[in-house]
């Protein structure tokens, strides 16, 4: 409202248009924070010529892209929050720095750091080459400065993908999975778009080789398994299905051509139902999520077996694609895969972790291994996360939207900020975390986080049932972080009850172990309850495990 000479004047007098026009000189944040006032603001600040206007004015390149683009509130935001943000963990200078920008992009979709330089994909398909190079600074010196400048790799691309492992130098090539415009065959007429594989050097960029499929295959992601000399090409169709073809890198460099063979892989060929809707691997095994939130494993090598599944029982040597399903009581959304432990993220926002836990990587609390799906409690409702060789990151955010990065696992080399003797469970690391940020990576040099708000993707996770809450205690009674008070004293009833439904006194002690295990504590504490438990329980005039008087 606006007073003047007494009087008191709308803004619902005005024309819509010229309130549009006012508004879409207003910063992003400020538009955002604007249309959160009343409902009519609300309502002019999501029209789309106000963002079409803040597009343009943010994106000028995007004037002759912007019929194809909707809606222009999220190319907005996208272009505003893009960043990608890293942290060296030698030197002195521990700071978050911040990559060039390329002013093409829309939005940052996927980044990934290869030995030299870094490469990220926007949402309209183009791949950035962003190069480590040597500038002049302020002081007039040359120094070496990481990601400063970028080219234009290639334009078309759907998804690409590296060495799996966790160290850069020996991600040699980049994968890109592309669509591109073929030339009609003999007797046709016109051109088709046909997906294809396109290898680069990560090192300059260049093109060495490429492989077209048929126009009635259509791909959406990459992923690449085992050693240099029989590397796997995991291919994803829009269908869920899984091809694969096998390529040897040390002959990628000799100019020849040769055919390889595309199979469907034996997840799809087993279980035909199933549709996969995306998928990870590392050097030695692959983990496929179907659209109903199943999870399906398949592992080649046997330490790698025995390390996530704690035997050999089921490995078989002469089949090493046969799928395993993994148990779980709800739908995964997303996972993080690590050379020999992995975390699972379902509807409801709980982690699970699983594998090799001989640096605490896990999260537990110990350094026990896992060879089922083990929650971590203490962490709900992720916005991302991430596996090493041996430690592990999640991005979450508090209930005022800022975020913070935790960690936990083998600390050596200052991978975790903060922590360098490392941490059993999930700490809180010494990272300043951009508002908007994404996802992470962290490499042997240095850690990376992504930042790009996309206002059509996004996790939201369901409340957990209420039933459920007994066999699961809210992290809240033990962390001081209450999401839902309401919901874990319901829980505390149920086991009171419980305990009291016991006849005898060594039925309750029992009974109150199997809670204290039950219940969001690290081992530390459970154990310090169940020794507490045992001297009572022997300290109770000399009880024995047989039965005894119940009790009023």
């Amino acid at each position: 409202m606006k007073q003047e000479r007494g009087n008191s004047i709308s803004f619902q007098l005005f024309p819509a248009e010229l309130v549009e026009h006012i508004i879409s000189f207003l910063p992003v944040r400020d538009a955002v924070t604007l249309g959160q006032t009343c409902r009519y603001f609300h309502e002019v600040c999501d029209t789309e010529g106000v963002w079409r206007r803040i597009c343009r004015r943010l994106s000028p390149h995007l004037r002759e892209q912007g019929s194809g683009i909707r809606p222009w509130k999220r190319a907005a935001i996208l272009n505003y929050t893009k960043g990608l943000y890293f942290q060296a963990f030698g030197g002195r200078r521990r700071c978050l720095s911040k990559s060039v920008a390329p002013l093409l992009a829309h939005g940052y979709r996927r980044f990934l750091p290869t030995k030299d330089h870094i490469f990220i994909l926007d949402y309209l398909g183009t791949l950035f080459f962003l190069k480590n190079a040597l500038v002049s600074s302020t002081l007039g010196q040359i120094q070496w400065k990481r990601a400063c400048r970028y080219v234009v790799l290639c334009r078309g691309a759907k998804d690409f993908a590296s060495d799996p492992r966790c160290d850069t130098v020996y991600r040699k090539y980049l994968y890109v999975l592309a669509t591109r415009e073929q030339s009609g065959v003999a007797g046709t007429t016109g051109s088709r778009v046909c997906d294809c594989v396109e290898v680069y050097l990560q090192s300059s960029g260049q093109r060495v080789f490429k492989m077209t499929f048929h126009h009635s295959m259509s791909f959406k992601q990459i992923s690449l398994l085992g050693q240099e000399t029989q590397r796997a090409l995991l291919l994803l169709t829009e269908e869920g299905k899984i091809y694969s073809l096998v390529v040897n890198e040390t002959q990628l460099d000799q100019p020849r051509s040769y055919t390889v063979q595309l199979a469907l892989r034996k997840v799809s060929c087993c279980l035909p139902h199933l549709r996969v809707t995306c998928m990870a691997s590392n050097q030695s095994s692959a983990l496929y999520i179907t659209d109903q939130g199943g999870v399906y494993f398949e592992v080649h090598t046997p330490g790698v077996y025995r390390d996530l599944f704690g035997t050999l029982q089921a490995f078989d040597p002469l089949d090493q694609q046969m799928p395993l399903a993994l148990s779980l009581p709800a739908k995964v959304l997303f996972c993080a895969l690590g050379y020999n432990h992995f975390g699972l993220v379902d509807e409801f926002g709980r982690i699970f972790m699983q594998g090799n836990n001989r640096y605490g990587q896990l999260g537990t609390g110990d350094k026990m291994d896992r060879g089922e799906p083990t929650l971590v409690p203490y962490l709900q409702r992720p916005i991302a996360l991430w596996c090493g060789l041996n430690h592990s990151l999640v991005l979450s955010q508090d209930s005022d939207f800022s975020k913070e990065l935790l960690g936990c696992g083998c600390g050596a080399g200052g991978r975790l900020p903060g922590w360098p003797k490392g941490s059993a469970s999930f700490v809180k690391l010494h990272v300043k975390v951009p508002l908007c940020a994404c996802s992470l990576c962290s490499t042997r040099e240095c850690l990376y986080m992504l930042s790009s708000h996309d206002i059509e993707h996004c996790y939201v996770y369901r409340d957990l049932p209420a039933t459920w809450a007994v066999q699961n205690l809210e992290p809240s009674l033990a962390a001081g972080a209450s999401q839902d008070p309401g919901r874990a004293a319901q829980a505390c009833e149920e086991y009171l009850s419980q305990i009291h439904s016991c006849r005898t006194l060594q039925d309750r002690m029992e009974k109150m172990k199997e809670i204290v295990g039950r219940m969001p504590l690290v081992a530390a504490q459970k154990d310090f309850f169940w020794q507490a438990l045992n001297m009572l329980q022997r300290a109770a005039g000399g009880i024995g495990p047989g039965p005894s008087a119940p009790e009023s």
